[in-house]
């Protein structure tokens, strides 16, 4: 019989991998403090914290506290040494960020998108896109790659199969933007992304169950549960926009009627509030805030139906917390209540009882900066597989 050995490139890789990310979550940290965290040798982490040094991942910053002897030297993660590029493709807009490796915004922008065809949105796409590199700093490995969110259903080649509300479908845009720029590109639908933004960075920190739920033009779920992002048997789960709440409701761009996005979105709000004279989210804010009582009932009459679908979600999913996100955020003084009084009313009370509606600590820009994240992620991932 053959005795197995373990490949030596194989576990550098592993312990490589395990001393960046205890530099990365705990930094600052000495050498002797990682080897009585990681259970590596001394001598082992020195040579890797050495090799990450010299890879630009790994700064040392001078001598910490001493126990009794020479003072060690304390070690951080280089944030600076790459940038990542964040994108959240929105119906009527498109917003993005430039971001260092550890998610903290360089630059952004946001502009607004009036069609939605790919001729119009793809060169407003690029633009953005370059403006944001053209403003990276220099650094070891310059912008490390593109994350990108979109309203719609997305294989695992990044190619978007269905955007109900931007019409369109079978778009490869991972292979357009990859071979344009000549950089990793990762692309995942814009609710995933969002409850990937604040599981990071925002509201859902630490937190194992969440439900994010986007709500723009139409509205989406990204579900993460034991702080894992689920998506489903295909890839393709979160789609409760479009759970049927009304069996003889209008028709829905997704081909089914009675979708819970008809009721409780901004456009929802937007096609209600033409009656009042009023065309964007940003005058019927001011108008509530302005004590518009007429404006003041539609929000909540919108808080309602969106209560009822999270009811839904939180009967089915049981988390410790759904977060609302994307525009709608803005909302929270005015369909706050609302959205709480009415899942009260309509969940499961062992559901309920320790369960809490958060509105998204990041507000509109959960799902850039989640873009970004998967980004930096990938990024990470081919480091520690021994890539740049």
């Amino acid at each position: 019989m053959y005795k197995k050995t373990g490949d030596t490139a194989l576990i550098k890789k592993i312990n490589t991998a395990v001393v960046l990310d205890a530099i990365i979550k705990q930094a600052p940290l000495s050498r002797a403090k990682i080897s009585e965290q990681t259970g590596l040798n001394k001598a082992t982490v020195s040579s890797l914290v050495q090799d990450l040094i010299d890879n630009h991942l790994v700064l040392e910053i001078g001598p910490g506290q001493s126990s009794g002897g020479r003072k060690p030297v304390m070690l951080l993660f280089n944030n600076t040494a790459g940038y990542a590029v964040g994108i959240d493709l929105g119906v009527n807009y498109i917003r993005g960020v430039l971001t260092d490796l550890e998610g903290s915004v360089v630059a952004e922008l946001d502009k607004a998108l009036l069609r939605h065809d790919t001729g119009s949105v793809l060169p407003e796409l690029y633009e953005c896109i370059e403006t944001l590199i053209m403003q990276a700093p220099k650094s070891p490995y310059g912008v490390v790659g593109i994350g990108m969110g979109v309203p719609g259903i997305v294989d695992d080649h990044g190619s978007i199969l269905f955007a109900p509300n931007l019409e369109w479908e079978h778009v490869e845009l991972e292979k357009l933007l990859s071979e344009r720029f000549n950089l990793p590109v990762i692309i995942d639908n814009e609710a995933n992304a969002g409850a990937q933004g604040e599981q990071k960075y925002g509201a859902g920190r630490g937190i194992p169950h969440q439900i994010y739920v986007s709500v723009g033009i139409g509205i989406g779920t990204g579900i993460i549960l034991n702080k894992e992002l689920y998506k489903g048997a295909s890839g393709f789960s979160g789609e409760l926009g479009h759970l049927s709440i009304e069996l003889g409701g209008k028709p829905c761009r997704c081909g089914n009627q009675g979708c819970w996005e008809l009721y409780a979105s901004e456009n929802a709000l937007l096609e209600r509030a033409e009656n009042l004279g009023f065309g964007d989210l940003t005058g019927l804010l001011r108008a509530a805030e302005s004590g518009n009582e007429e404006v003041a009932a539609l929000f909540r009459s919108i808080g309602e139906f969106l209560g009822a679908g999270i009811a839904n979600i939180i009967n089915v999913f049981n988390p410790d917390v759904v977060i609302i996100g994307n525009r709608m955020s803005r909302a929270e003084a005015w369909i706050g209540d609302a959205v709480r009084e009415t899942v009260e009313r309509r969940t499961l009370p062992y559901h309920r009882r320790h369960m809490h509606i958060l509105f998204a600590e990041l507000g509109e820009q959960s799902a850039v900066r989640g873009s970004a994240y998967y980004a930096i992620s990938q990024f990470f991932n081919r480091v520690k597989d021994g890539g740049k």
